[in-house]
């Protein structure tokens, strides 16, 4: 037992004696010790730069996966932005239309005069492509009767065949039963504009009887004539497409296409005559 405890307590001893001795030499930048630590650390240096540069570049790494969540933030709130403008810049367009065709109906109303003009939604058409007959929002409540003619800003659609109640039928230019008595505008010519089986699937008129020696060529205005009753002069119907010679009577007759786009009406106008335009023309007859 006195062995054992001399021999750790030997140990101790020595072990502190080196300690003592170790760090009394490494005071000396010249010892052996020293010198074998710098040695070490231009070994370990590699490895402790090399620990540095992942260090870095995981931080860097976490910095570049923030950055990408921000700038994907902002690319969805940008997208976003876009497409709120996009649906103002259609609205503005849809703005800039319809304030257009109220400058032109109104334009038209001081034209016709004698007329008041009843806005009118389409509610039904028959199938097809085309709106050649339709029916719309509008009917003896609101004034409307038979052969009222129905317009838009740009032009002549046709007349009213059918008044119901709340509800009218209507009958377009470019339907087999339409006729419209018309004018070309820059010679005053009298001719006639109907619909035709075989245009109207294109959206486009026939015009026929017209004078020999009128002076007639593509791009030409057509417009009513005033002459028959139902619609007042000078509304526009469309220009002249073709001209063509029938061979079978030797005479001319012309393809007309409408002003009014009849693929994508929504809204007319139907024309209806003053009360006091009527009473006039009675108190005159009589």
């Amino acid at each position: 037992m006195l062995r054992l405890f001399k021999s750790k307590l030997f140990i101790l001893v020595l072990t502190t004696l080196v300690i003592l001795i170790v760090m009394g030499v490494s005071t000396n930048q010249n010892s052996s010790v020293n010198q074998f630590g710098n040695v070490l650390s231009v070994i370990l240096s590699p490895g402790q730069k090399f620990l540095s540069y992942c260090g870095q570049k995981m931080e860097g790494s976490f910095t570049f996966f923030n950055d990408i969540k921000a700038v994907k933030k902002e690319n969805e709130e940008l997208k976003a932005r876009l497409d709120q403008l996009e649906k103002e810049r259609i609205e503005l367009e849809d703005y800039k239309v319809k304030n257009k065709e109220l400058r032109e109906a109104l334009n038209l109303k001081d034209q016709f005069g004698d007329y008041v003009f009843l806005g009118a939604n389409i509610i039904a058409k028959d199938p097809g492509n085309w709106f050649d007959v339709f029916n719309i929002d509008r009917g003896s409540k609101d004034g409307i009767s038979s052969d009222y003619p129905v317009i838009t800003s740009k032009g002549l659609v046709g007349k009213v065949t059918t008044p119901g109640l709340l509800s009218s039928k209507v009958i377009a230019i470019i339907d087999s039963d339409s006729t419209v008595s018309a004018r070309i505008s820059k010679t005053r010519d009298l001719v006639l504009v109907r619909g035709d089986l075989s245009l109207k699937d294109q959206g486009l008129c026939r015009m026929d009887y017209i004078p020999p020696d009128a002076d007639i060529a593509v791009g030409d205005t057509i417009e009513t004539s005033g002459v028959g009753g139902i619609f007042p002069k000078g509304i526009v119907i469309g220009k002249v497409k073709k001209v063509l010679q029938d061979n079978s009577v030797m005479t001319r007759y012309a393809v007309i296409e409408p002003a009014v786009d009849f693929k994508r009406l929504e809204e007319v106008l139907v024309l209806k005559e003053k009360v006091e335009n009527k009473s006039s023309e009675t108190g005159n007859v009589k």
